[in-house]
């Protein structure tokens, strides 16, 4: 099956997806559902669409199809920042009720984190890949360490309100921040849209990328914060959801067998989107709520992730 065909198929699964879940049991009110149901369904679209992309690059960067932009700590450093605000100021303190002003703290953080985190290691004249995610992978542990001895000796209804962030949740997600997220995403887009060849010469490893006229680090460095950027308004805006990115991008792989990223990067934006609809449909209709996205996500991402483990070694 040629890749116009594929894409076709990708766009007429995800268009009926997206009416199944606007209208199925609705009971017929309509002024009540689907303005809910269409707030979940554009922050689907944007998280999907947002950890696909920057997963995508960030192993084109690495050259591993194994490792994912939350191997920096991003997801660890988002649960510290949730974690540490509910310890300080309490569940009701204006950080935790105000969305905005929640998701602008959360998101600005961790890019800052980010920028300097890529600044300090690619000081030097040589990119230390390897060592960004060696340290990346330290540091959190060391977030995710913080974060579980606060909640150990926090006021156990404190706890309770961690634990609400503690998973993706696409039911009640704000609609202006939908709006500043959706411009966000949009503009970060243009610079990469600038970079699909150059991300194309990147998959041949540093040393050839040079020899061909790249200037690596200057564009390593653009490119990962640009992964960060994206990451961090994902996860800010509906939570974390660790192995949506590796079970999306590599799926992608393996239904186009090709190094092009002007094809890669839209065909993993529509199966996020597909995943992450599909499996709120499972979430709402099978397991009626009993269970989140985020769990079954990363269950079968986790699973995925062994397999490709296993593989690698075979």
């Amino acid at each position: 099956m040629r890749h116009k065909q594929k894409f076709i198929l990708l766009i007429v699964l995800m268009t009926l997806l997206s009416v199944l879940f606007m209208t199925i049991s609705s009971g017929g009110n309509w002024e009540y559902t689907l303005p809910r149901r269409g707030r979940s369904l554009v922050a689907m679209i944007l998280t999907g669409s947002a950890i696909a992309y920057s997963t995508v690059i960030f192993q084109s960067i690495t050259n591993n199809k194994i490792l994912t932009p939350s191997i920096i700590g991003l997801d660890s450093l988002y649960m510290l920042v949730q974690t540490f605000m509910i310890f300080t100021f309490g569940s009701m303190s204006l950080f935790m009720t105000h969305a905005a002003m929640n998701f602008g703290l959360s998101a600005g953080i961790m890019v800052l984190f980010s920028f300097v985190f890529y600044r300090i290691l690619f000081s030097g004249e040589r990119s230390q890949l390897y060592f960004l995610l060696l340290i990346g992978l330290v540091l959190g542990t060391f977030f995710s360490s913080l974060s579980t001895f606060m909640q150990v000796i926090i006021d156990p209804n404190e706890f309770m309100a961690i634990q609400g962030q503690m998973f993706a949740s696409f039911n009640n997600v704000n609609r202006d921040l939908l709006g500043l997220a959706s411009i966000l995403f949009v503009l970060l887009l243009l610079p990469i849209r600038i970079e699909m060849r150059t991300l194309d010469v990147l998959l041949l490893g540093r040393d050839h990328a040079v020899n061909l006229g790249v200037s690596y680090t200057r564009v390593v460095k653009r490119l990962l914060i640009l992964v960060a950027v994206l990451i961090s308004l994902a996860t800010a805006l509906v939570g974390p959801i660790t192995f949506l990115g590796l079970l999306v991008a590599n799926v992608t792989y393996q239904m186009f067998k090709t190094y092009e990223h002007r094809i890669l990067l839209p065909a993993s934006m529509l199966t996020g989107m597909i995943s992450l609809v599909l499996g709120q449909l499972v979430v709402q209709h099978v397991f009626t709520f009993e269970t989140t996205l985020s769990v079954i996500i990363n269950f079968i991402g986790g699973i995925y992730f062994l397999y490709l483990l296993l593989k690698e070694r075979s």
